[in-house]
């Protein structure tokens, strides 16, 4: 299956929700109306729910938690909570997936958001779009698991999903991965741009002239979360730095090791977002 048949496929790629749809349209307004954005998150008590979950997951260092939408909207801005709602969109869509432990990966998505936010703020890039697209940047893997079973069971007993090395698997196999797919995910739920060219660049941020420092924190950030999986120990961490990408950014190896979240994310954390 090509990437455009995988990206076709309505039992692949999920739609985007109406409350998420009509969410973006007032989002959208010039001048948007809050009580109506409100009244739509509430309609979902679900969505409402995970929005105020990421949020305060988010480590915003508010002084007190945010209980409710309009206190979201109020203390974060409409930016911000335009992409922590639909991030928060994005987990409910995708529940059992085969070949996938969903509280591993949701998990591992949750340390890399926490780790692109550190990172987006050491070199002054918006820290709610990189807590959000790290926490959506493997998207793609559970969109190609739903689309493409059969071959993604048979490559993931050779490279694990969640594998350094998977990305290059993929695309060897496939002709495109997970980063590609994301992209185009993002793209279909509306996603803001950035987010979009951080997920399709995340593999590969500064190649063929691109230079996407959003896409550069995701590859640093998610190195470090794998990392953490495969069980990498300090020398592992050393020899397997990407120090081209994060010395382009700015950042050297201590500055990527002693800024990791306060604590990993736990699965209490986990089942409470899921």
């Amino acid at each position: 299956m090509t990437l455009e048949e995988l990206l076709a496929s309505n039992g692949a790629l999920p739609s985007i929700p109406k409350i998420i749809a009509l969410l973006l349209n007032e989002l959208d307004q010039t001048e948007p109306d809050l009580r109506k954005i409100t009244q739509l998150i509430n309609t979902d008590p679900v969505l409402a729910s995970r929005l105020l979950r990421l949020a305060n997951s988010a480590q915003f260092q508010f002084s007190s938690k945010i209980s409710s939408a309009s206190e979201a909207l109020a203390l974060m801005g409409l930016d911000q909570v335009r992409s922590l709602t639909t991030a928060a969109a994005v987990v409910g869509a995708f529940t059992a997936i085969p070949g996938i432990d969903m509280h591993q990966f949701w998990r591992y998505s949750l340390n890399v958001a926490k780790l692109a936010r550190i990172l987006g703020g050491m070199i002054r890039q918006n820290q709610s779009a990189a807590f959000t697209a790290g926490l959506i940047h493997a998207i793609g893997e559970l969109v190609m698991h739903l689309g493409l079973s059969k071959e993604l069971a048979k490559l993931g007993q050779q490279v694990p999903p969640l594998g350094m090395k998977r990305a290059s698997a993929e695309r060897k196999l496939l002709g495109y991965c997970y980063a590609d797919v994301g992209a185009g995910f993002a793209r279909n739920w509306q996603f803001p741009q950035p987010i979009v060219d951080a997920l399709e660049h995340q593999c590969q941020p500064f190649e063929n002239d691109v230079y996407e420092p959003m896409a550069g924190i995701l590859h640093v950030a998610a190195w470090r979360a794998r990392a953490k999986e495969a069980n990498y120990d300090e020398q592992d961490l050393i020899d397997h730095f990407p120090d081209v990408v994060a010395l382009t950014l700015g950042i050297d190896i201590d500055m990527a090791l002693q800024q990791e979240p306060i604590d990993w994310t736990s699965k209490a954390e986990v089942a409470v977002l899921i």
